[in-house]
């Protein structure tokens, strides 16, 4: 005789034990990759000597602004933020239309020298020349101590022009020959149809390289030796590592320092430093997957 299955919630005993366990395991993997952020956010909105104490694990115990309003009052701050959104800016739009068009020339098997070009470029992907050589490079170009340090040796990256690639494979041929038939050039073509068709994998590497020159801090503290051209990840690194916060303390108000410490300067820093980058994802979500699995499969 045949056991009737039993069910919950319209689904069999096993099929809800094993979606409940994988529910709590991704709430809980959630919980361990929320909490750290969440903890420091909390102890930079909490009064410096109160959070001396220990004991604040969730929210506030003292809620205060003067962490920030400290923060923001430097005006080396500013000035980081500055540095760091202009090449974020103009890093993104510039590398994406540059590796863009160097991958459209490379997704063409008629280009002469195209085998040559794809293995110099999948060399680089494994191996370097090392910082030293690389350092020397730049400083032969002149470009240590300038603002294009941080733009122009990032305006092409194999890996994302394979991405690219594998995309600009999957357009039908036909609609390039229909426009080369009404007299359009490749560059227009380029520009006027191919880059119109692919906005997802557009928007999944503006993400990448994106996040890539907002997280970057080694190029500030390498290249870069003027304070006037460092960026926002620097300055945390150093206040972070080297003791700026202490300097930033040092020179608060005497008033202000029973509301503030270096440590919580620091928290308030790093919140500053990673709130913009979290606000920007969520607008091009939408986009990274479809834009991955485009630019990774063909067809």
């Amino acid at each position: 005789m045949e056991r009737k299955k039993k069910y919950i919630n319209g689904q069999s005993v096993g099929d809800f034990v094993f979606d409940s366990l994988n529910g709590f395991l991704m709430i809980l993997f959630c919980l361990l990759v929320i909490y750290p952020l969440w903890y420091i956010v909390t102890l930079s909105f909490n009064d410096g000597a109160d959070a001396m104490r220990g004991g604040i694990y969730f929210w506030p115990r003292v809620f205060t602004l003067e962490n920030y309003k400290r923060v923001f009052a430097e005006a080396q701050v500013i000035n980081a933020f500055f540095i760091t959104v202009s090449r974020t800016v103009i890093g993104v739009v510039s590398g994406v239309f540059f590796t863009s068009m160097v991958a459209y020339g490379l997704s063409k098997t008629h280009l002469i020298g195209r085998k040559l070009y794809m293995l110099i470029g999948v060399v680089t992907l494994f191996f370097s020349g090392g910082l030293i050589p690389y350092f020397m490079l730049l400083r032969n170009l002149h470009l240590i101590d300038t603002f294009l340090v941080f733009i122009i040796p990032s305006l092409f990256g194999f890996y994302n022009c394979l991405i690219f690639i594998t995309f600009f494979q999957s357009i039908p041929d036909s609609l390039e020959e229909s426009a080369i038939v009404d007299g359009a050039n490749e560059f227009l073509i380029f520009i006027r149809i191919i880059l119109p068709l692919s906005k997802a994998v557009l928007a999944t590497i503006a993400l990448f390289v994106g996040v890539n020159h907002w997280n970057d801090y080694f190029s500030g503290v390498v290249y870069i030796n003027k304070a006037s051209l460092m960026p926002i990840q620097t300055y945390l690194y150093r206040v972070v590592v080297a003791g700026g916060s202490s300097r930033l303390a040092a020179n608060m108000p005497a008033g202000m320092m029973r509301f503030t410490s270096s440590q919580a300067l620091k928290l308030a820093t790093m919140v500053v430093t990673t709130v913009p980058i979290l606000c920007v994802y969520p607008f091009l979500q939408k986009f990274f997957v479809k834009g991955v699995l485009i630019g990774a499969v063909k067809g």
